[in-house]
């Protein structure tokens, strides 16, 4: 709610979400068969503090405010309902409606946060102008489909008396901290003793009687001392307005920013398409009209890119790892490119596992498929090896190449199913608790499978077309030098210069 409001104003509102989570409840419910257990197992609300740290179940605690309310629900476990987390939320969503007395509302089922889909934080010297930016790109978003939760981090703060110093106070030799202490002394208190009780301490304020300071009157008409000694009414060396101050000023390198959140339906639109266009259209228009604004984006895109550059450079550095590796026992350049050409399809299988599976790619599916990446090339390196060892035998390339796909057919299928086999469990696990390791068991299992596939008959045919290559490359060697040959004796013979 807006900062000030009352801890019982924020409890009616509370009630009012916590009823119509009750009301989705029952809805579901008439659509379960009579013997399932009930859906709902606890449902409490707090006011005080927001949700914690870490998700519905995680630790962590924040500061007391009034203003601040949270309400859980907690259903039955995932593997015990057919109902979704996300249905639920909607559901939940839809039936309270829209609270525009509140400040900022959100109804979320993630279990673990990476940040809002779409958050971009702004930034301008002006705070006025800042707070119409702000305005203005809340407005943008809420024109997208699929877009809700729209919410910025700035409040307009609590009502205070603000005080102006006259001339004829900086004549008396006052300053406004004077003016300023001198106030909070009388209206607030000023400690004045410290009393010993056991082992703890009693402060002891002193300040005026409640009758002279229940009134902003109060505060005009309240003496001030000038340095001489002197009593002066307020009124005469300062004046006194409403206004209000924000309770928190958020600062970037120096810089004050406004962010501003939004959660998305993925359904409709995804936080990445939001975001290309605030960066691409919406935020550059608008820095047009504000040539000193600077925005920069924050949440689960900034997550993602961070993450994403990490899991590159890392990726990468494996790869050449991985060659390096092939490319010293082998003693070639072009075999170990001919090992590693199975990655990609792996790649391919792991996305194909993610779209029969129903589950987006993400971080955890790139940990996975860098794993993938170092597995493929097992079964590439058990073929290669043993058609270099029918090479050194003394058998044809295409006879070393049949043998070695045909004796290697069998472990490299066994290596792929006791693979899969030994990530299945993972894979189609449907406990809450694995759901974070589904993605990852994913991209190995069928990246290796589709991979498997693929290089039993890819690897064998680079393994021939590198060996047509090379020897069509050594033969034109060979033929520009016996033609070199022929040209020298032809001179010899005919007596010009020897070379």
């Amino acid at each position: 709610m807006p900062v000030g409001t009352t801890s019982a104003e924020t409890q009616r509102f509370a009630e009012r979400i916590e009823a119509a989570g009750e009301r989705v409840v029952e809805q579901f419910e008439q659509d379960r068969p009579d013997d399932a257990p009930p859906l709902l197992e606890a449902i409490y609300t707090t006011v005080g503090t927001g949700p914690p740290q870490g998700g519905p179940d995680g630790g962590g605690a924040s500061r007391l405010q009034a203003n601040v309310a949270a309400v859980n629900i907690k259903l039955l476990k995932a593997e015990e309902r057919e109902l979704s987390a996300v249905a639920f939320e909607e559901a939940w969503r839809e039936e309270v409606g829209s609270i525009t007395e509140a400040k900022s509302f959100t109804i979320s089922s993630d279990l673990i946060g990476v940040g809002d889909p779409v958050s971009v934080e702004l930034s301008h010297p002006n705070g006025e102008t800042l707070d119409e930016i702000t305005r203005r790109v809340q407005d943008e978003l809420a024109l997208f489909s699929g877009v809700f939760d729209i919410q910025s981090d700035a409040d307009a703060g609590l009502r205070e008396v603000q005080f102006r110093l006259k001339p004829a106070g900086r004549t008396l030799g006052l300053t406004l901290q004077d003016v300023a202490g001198q106030v909070r002394a009388a209206f607030f208190g000023d400690e004045a003793l410290r009393v010993q009780r056991g082992q703890e301490d009693v402060r002891v304020y002193v300040r005026l009687p409640e009758n002279e300071r229940d009134a902003i009157s109060d505060v005009e008409q309240y003496r001030i001392t000038v340095p001489n000694g002197r009593q002066v009414p307020l009124r005469q060396v300062a004046e006194a307005s409403f206004g209000q101050a924000p309770s928190s000023i958020n600062r970037k390198d120096g810089r004050r920013v406004v962010t501003v959140s939004a959660d998305v339906n993925v359904a409709v639109v995804t936080g990445q398409e939001v975001t290309q266009e605030l960066r691409g259209q919406i935020l550059p228009r608008i820095q047009q009209d504000y040539p000193q604004m600077t925005f920069d984006f924050g949440g689960e895109q900034q997550e993602q890119a961070e993450s994403g550059a990490a899991l590159g450079v890392g990726f990468l550095l494996a790869l050449l790892g991985i060659y390096a590796l092939l490319a010293i026992p082998f003693r070639s350049y072009f075999q170990p490119i001919i090992i590693m050409a199975a990655i990609p399809f792996g790649i391919i299988g792991a996305i194909v596992g993610h779209l029969l599976l129903g589950i987006s790619v993400g971080i955890l599916s790139m940990f996975g498929i860098i794993g993938l990446s170092g597995v493929v090339v097992n079964d590439s390196l058990v073929m290669i090896d043993f058609i270099n060892e029918r090479r050194a035998q003394g058998a044809e390339m295409r006879e070393a190449i049949i043998d070695g796909a045909k004796a290697r057919f069998r472990p490299i299928l066994l290596t792929t199913i006791t693979t899969f086999l030994g990530v299945a469990p993972i894979t189609f696990e449907t406990s809450l608790q694995a759901q974070f390791l589904i993605p990852m068991a994913a991209s190995l299992g069928f990246g290796i499978v589709v991979a498997t596939a693929i290089l039993m008959l890819l690897v064998p045919a680079l393994a021939m077309v590198q060996y047509n290559v090379s020897e069509a490359f050594q033969r034109r060697i060979l033929n520009r030098d016996e033609d070199e040959i022929q040209v020298v004796e032809a001179t010899f013979q005919t007596g010009g210069p020897t070379p």
